[in-house]
């Protein structure tokens, strides 16, 4: 076998694998953006909203989670290619873990539920950052560092 075609196999693999990971990512944030549009009224108490304006903000965040994954899915359909839409992913879901986590360190004692919003939102971005990471990892070019 043609020591090329082995190679690029390998590089097929990597490229797949990193689809997949930030297949998911994407998927969630898509997920999320549905069901906060489509069904607010489910998720307003989890920020402490309420009535038509608690829903109005939910569909809002729903718009802005669909807006954001626009380089999510530049970095889907060419991960090695279009690596920039990939590091500008990595670095939304980083903005997201650390504003999360500041957000819930001014939270102070009270407001449980709010709280538990927020922890899910943490652990979202943080799964996001390292399926991310882990593709960028799959798709890093070491020829490039020689």
């Amino acid at each position: 076998m043609d020591a090329g075609i082995g190679e690029k196999r390998r590089s097929d693999w990597r490229i797949w694998a990193a689809r997949g990971l930030i297949f998911a990512v994407s998927a969630w944030n898509l997920q999320v953006a549905y069901v906060f549009f489509r069904a607010p009224q489910h998720f307003v108490a989890g920020f402490e909203l309420s009535g038509v304006a608690g829903e109005a903000a939910v569909r809002g965040m729903g718009i802005l989670f669909a807006m954001w994954n626009v380089p999510y899915l530049v970095a889907l359909w060419n991960p090695r290619r279009h690596r920039l839409s990939l590091y500008e992913a990595m670095t939304m879901q980083f903005i997201g873990l650390a504003g999360e986590t500041y957000l819930l360190a001014q939270l102070g004692t009270g407001h449980a539920l709010l709280r538990t919003s927020v922890l899910r939102f943490i652990a979202f971005d943080g799964a996001g950052l390292a399926f991310l990471l882990v593709a960028l990892w799959l798709v890093f070019d070491k020829k490039a560092l020689r």
